[in-house]
């Protein structure tokens, strides 16, 4: 806890005195975010890090092993209330669902005993029941790292369907205000990866730098 009241101090002293304007502006307007940002509760995982993002630029939503759970109509949830709220409220123009590597939550998926005596825990990840079948079925010849990843990978394309279900996603969707996006983290290289509907796979994110010769 000192250490976390130590940042406290030094986000004070230096992050906001040289951006109070910032502030002070995202005080008056409020937010408007252009991205909903979902991804794992897991620590290692830092939206604003990953993305460079500044603060009042990511709507961020996480919850143990990035899952968006499917639409019931009158059901209720933290999840789908912040993804209507982003959507409806806030009118975001981006949705990315995030998955990583080294995630708890996939390998529960992959072994439920994990989840021995976590009711909590294996109650929600009932919205990832397919997925453990799916692997079983598609990728008999993977095993280690590579089928967690597979698992992990999966997990987030599972997710994007599940986000289609809503109706307020899908009639933005369709009328094209809405873009959305399956990402990988990788946490030992911060590599980034988005998935590719065209290629049917997540490719490396790599930017060109204007300033390169």
């Amino acid at each position: 806890m000192e250490k976390l009241l130590r940042g406290t101090h030094k986000f004070q002293a230096e992050y906001f005195a040289t951006h109070r304007e910032l502030f002070r502006q995202l005080a008056v307007a409020g937010q408007q975010p252009e991205t909903l940002f979902l991804t794992c509760s897991d620590s290692r995982v830092d939206p604003t890090l990953i993305t460079s993002a500044a603060p009042g630029e990511l709507f961020i939503v996480r919850n143990v092993g990035n899952v968006v759970p499917p639409y019931i109509p009158d059901s209720s949830g933290a999840t789908a209330a912040a993804l209507e709220y982003a959507v409806e409220v806030l009118h975001v123009e981006n949705i990315i669902v995030c998955g990583h590597t080294m995630c708890g939550a996939i390998a529960a998926i992959l072994d439920p005993s994990r989840a021995d005596g976590l009711p909590h825990v294996r109650r929600w990840l009932r919205h990832t029941s397919h997925i453990r079948e799916l692997i079983d079925t598609r990728y008999t010849t993977l095993t280690g790292d590579a089928r967690s990843t597979a698992t992990a990978e999966e997990n987030v394309l599972a997710q994007l369907e599940h986000l289609r279900t809503y109706p307020f996603v899908a009639k933005r969707l369709a009328e094209g205000t809405l873009r959305i996006n399956g990402w990988m983290f990788k946490i030992a290289t911060g590599e980034v990866y988005d998935y590719d509907p065209s290629r049917e796979e997540f490719t490396k994110i790599v930017v060109d730098d204007p300033e390169s010769p």
